[in-house]
């Protein structure tokens, strides 16, 4: 997508599948609302986290693929039987009037991501004021917490799921794959239950602080993507996820680039709203991207 092979592709996205790289990639990556695009024939992960959606190198791109997935699909227990906005033409609404809640401590403190992700995010926030959105800091539970129950949740749900395929197979899997997914089975029920309850207070947190913003900027990754060398097996209980808040709580949430760090690779940002307010989440990516010069610059490809 980033090297323009193809306009766009689709992803799922259980913990930040589809934002994760996109972030690293300088690429739109957007996870719709929980429920929106059918996730029938997807390989799952785990059932209540688990989102399909699309990644390409513009949001008006992932608003035009967002018209063609969403809708109901009745092969989808999970499928949302609702009216479904058309994106592209939404995309026209912009960012103006809009209030938009920078979650700083998520990437200052509970993540504290690099210098130039924080000043990339600083920078976003002044391009939105820009563009007549009002831009205020808000106070959300803790990073840790989101993590916490999200990955009880999803290691849970994963063993469930692929308990059969693991005992009878286990070592034709991915070593990094099995290993996590086992862990499934030393979550007790009772972890299991704690972190669905914690879950539901999360997500009226969350609901609660977003009666006075519409839309959520905070980091999507920690900065430039490293070597793949020097990513540590277990990184994802090192450090908590900046994208596992967003599949904890079910909310439409995008990933855009939002310029280049020292090394020249993609920096991002990452924008969430309301539950099936996916098209507000889009119009504000894609007049951020208007008001920047960073879907200019393709990566350099040798021949």
């Amino acid at each position: 997508v980033a090297a323009g092979l193809v306009l766009g592709g689709t992803g799922s996205d259980t913990g930040g599948s589809i934002r994760g790289p996109a972030a690293l990639c300088g690429v739109a990556g957007f996870k719709p609302t929980y429920g929106l695009v059918s996730r029938a024939g997807v390989l799952p992960l785990a059932f209540s986290m688990d989102h399909a959606g699309p990644i390409a190198w513009t949001t008006e791109d992932c608003a035009m693929l967002m018209d063609a997935m969403a809708g109901h699909d009745p092969a989808d227990p999970a499928s949302a039987d609702r009216p479904v906005p058309g994106f592209h033409a939404g995309l026209r609404a912009g960012a103006k009037g809009l209030r938009i809640g920078v979650v700083r401590h998520w990437h200052e403190h509970d993540h504290r991501v690099g210098e130039t992700t924080i000043a990339a995010i600083d920078a976003a926030a002044g391009v939105f004021r820009g563009l007549g959105a009002t831009v205020l800091d808000v106070t959300l539970p803790p990073l840790e917490d989101f993590n916490a129950c999200g990955f009880v949740i999803l290691v849970s749900e994963a063993y469930a799921l692929h308990e059969q395929w693991m005992r009878s197979d286990f070592g034709a899997h991915g070593e990094l794959l099995r290993d996590r997914m086992a862990l499934g089975a030393l979550v007790s029920g009772a972890d299991l239950m704690q972190a669905i309850r914690r879950r539901r207070e999360l997500c009226a947190a969350v609901a609660l602080a977003m009666q006075d913003v519409d839309l959520l900027l905070t980091a999507s990754a920690a900065g430039e993507a490293p070597p793949i060398d020097a990513v540590p097996k277990w990184a994802t209980f090192e450090k908590p996820s900046l994208t596992m808040p967003f599949n904890v709580t079910g909310q439409p949430a995008l990933s855009i680039c939002s310029g280049y760090g020292a090394g020249g690779l993609p920096l991002s940002i990452q924008l969430a709203g309301r539950p099936f307010e996916d098209a507000a989440v889009l119009a504000a990516g894609h007049a951020y991207e208007g008001a920047t010069a960073w879907r200019a610059t393709r990566p350099a490809l040798s021949a």
